[in-house]
């Protein structure tokens, strides 16, 4: 079975989603979303960042960061599934709830459901790389490894 998700809205994967109301604390500040982190991080350093980690919603964070007037980092095609990566890992460990619900999909494949992205979901063809996904069951690994050497600890 796969397990597509799509809209911050949706139960119970809704909280896969990048628009998802999951905060964390992180580099020193506070993200409301890790659409607000992984968006700001085109822009580490400048005003326009800090703007973007302010912005009311994960909608209008994602605009900003898309704003194709503003040049973004030199590095960021090299660097952004890492930038991904850190923001996704960072949000499922500060929520035990929604770690629940990740660590419970078993060995599922999880796909991003958007027709628009094939980068970072199915895109239209249904054969998009799905980063998203691919980052999601990462993380869900790489937390099962921590609650085990954790339980080991004890």
């Amino acid at each position: 079975m796969t397990i597509y998700f799509y809209g911050a809205g949706e139960v119970p994967y809704g909280c896969f989603s990048n628009f998802s109301d999951h905060g964390f604390d992180l580099d020193g500040v506070w993200w409301p979303t890790s659409e607000h982190y992984f968006q700001a991080q085109k822009f580490k350093g400048t005003r326009h960042a800090d703007l973007i980690r302010r912005a009311r919603t994960p909608l209008r964070a994602a605009e900003l960061g898309r704003d194709s007037s503003r040049p973004l980092r030199r590095d960021w095609e090299r660097v952004k599934d890492d930038v991904m990566r850190r923001a996704v890992v960072t949000k499922f460990r500060a929520h035990a709830d929604i770690r629940d619900i990740l660590l419970s999909t078993g060995d599922e494949e999880i796909v991003e459901d958007t027709t628009t992205d094939h980068y970072w979901g199915r895109g239209r063809t249904g054969t998009g790389k799905n980063m998203l996904g691919r980052i999601l069951v990462g993380t869900r690994s790489r937390l099962r490894v921590e609650l085990a050497e954790d339980l080991d600890s004890e």
